[in-house]
């Protein structure tokens, strides 16, 4: 399971990566979305998470999960969808002001 894991995390970075380095606002946005999806998951994986366990330490119970990262992965999903509409707002006005969607604005497609 664990390679499983790290092969996905690592095929969503690779692709976040590739697709940050385009040259048109959207793949950029979609690269930076899956670079997000990426450390997400990530975090999740880093907190060993266990099933059935109580996220509260109780008289009887012999281990107990941790609240941490799950809070650590929402804080990063409200982050992650406040920076793509911000980069989505930034690229609609940058379209309507260059004329064209490459990064650079050089290039007209």
């Amino acid at each position: 399971m664990e390679a499983l894991v790290s092969i996905i995390i690592g095929v969503l970075t690779s692709c976040g990566v590739y697709l940050t380095l385009r040259g048109h606002t959207f793949p950029v946005v979609l690269g930076l979305t899956f670079l997000s999806y990426a450390v997400n998951l990530f975090l999740l994986v880093m907190g060993r998470l266990t099933i059935g366990s109580p996220p509260i330490i109780a008289e009887g119970m012999s281990g107990y999960a941790d609240p941490l990262p799950q809070a650590l992965v929402l804080t990063a999903i409200v982050i992650s969808f406040a920076m793509t509409a911000f980069v989505i707002v930034l690229a609609l006005k940058a379209h309507l002001e260059m004329g064209n969607d490459h990064v650079d604005g050089k290039h007209k497609s």
